[in-house]
């Protein structure tokens, strides 16, 4: 048996930079990772990393599920991805509406034959398995978006090793903010969210960025390919560093060492593996 080993994150960028929210912040990021390790003692990665996210999108103070950023109509349009290490299967929900955990639903899709659904057909898909429709939206950010004031993104993030060796990852986000109608996230897709039987990556940032790198298949890649997590994370990051990407990520491979890297100012994010926990 493996002793279990559990990474998540509640985003990167500038806007952590205020203390009083970087500290209201760092303490609820705390009690989910001890509460979703909990959980990850007696059940799978796969199941962890779903019900930590889920904490996390029920939590306004974080850009996922309730209290997410509002596109530029005024509308909020969430999207989560589920990765199933152990038989390489993915699944997501793109641009859901009215449904306030998109990461139950793509955890749904997993078993499904059409496993990545958008818009209107995902919100179907989520009432047809008794999903209520619900307002994501809360009073604060509503004046957020009346403000029109633009951050960067602080998607939040879970991967897993569990007692079986298993890895899985999962990650959620409300998006950018103020982005055009039909603005599709890189939570969504594999690059973003990606786990293996060697490692689990999540990622979070500037969304386009994320997909122009690649940024969890390549490091999943390397790390396939003989070299230690943290060196991969270390070489992938070097060369975002060069670009001027805006980006981070956190991950855990097969014998539960944990890796994080970014290029922004702030990556918060907590591990815990036995009696031994870190928080950032």
């Amino acid at each position: 048996m493996n002793q279990p080993a559990l990474i998540i994150h509640g985003g990167a960028g500038r806007d952590f930079r205020n203390a009083r929210r970087l500290s209201l912040i760092r303490k609820k990021l705390n009690k989910i990772l001890n509460i979703s390790y909990q959980k990850l003692l007696t059940s799978s990665a796969l199941d962890t990393v779903t019900f930590a996210v889920k904490l996390l999108e029920d939590d306004p103070e974080f850009n996922a599920g309730t209290g997410s950023m509002l596109q530029r109509d005024g509308k909020a349009r969430l999207s989560a991805s589920i990765m199933d290490g152990a038989c390489l299967r993915f699944s997501a929900v793109i641009n859901l509406e009215n449904i306030e955990n998109p990461i139950l639903v793509a955890k749904a899709l997993l078993g499904k034959t059409d496993r990545v659904l958008a818009g209107s057909g995902a919100r179907q898909f989520a009432q047809s398995l008794g999903f209520k429709l619900a307002d994501t939206r809360t009073p604060k950010s509503i004046r957020r978006w009346q403000k029109a004031r633009q951050r960067d993104s602080d998607t939040v993030g879970a991967c897993a090793l569990d007692r079986w060796g298993r890895l899985a990852c999962a990650t959620s986000t409300g998006g950018r903010g103020l982005e055009y109608p039909g603005r599709v996230s890189d939570s969504g897709m594999p690059i973003a969210n990606y786990a293996t039987g060697q490692c689990a990556v999540s990622a979070t940032g500037v969304g386009e960025e994320i997909m122009s790198e690649g940024i969890t298949v390549r490091i999943a890649t390397r790390v396939e390919d003989g070299m230690p997590l943290k060196k991969a994370f270390q070489k992938t990051f070097a060369a975002i560093q060069s670009r001027g990407y805006r980006m981070g990520a956190i991950g855990v491979d097969a014998k539960g060492n944990f890796a994080c890297e970014t290029t922004t100012e702030v990556l918060l994010y907590g591990w815990r593996k036995g009696k031994k926990q870190g928080l950032f």
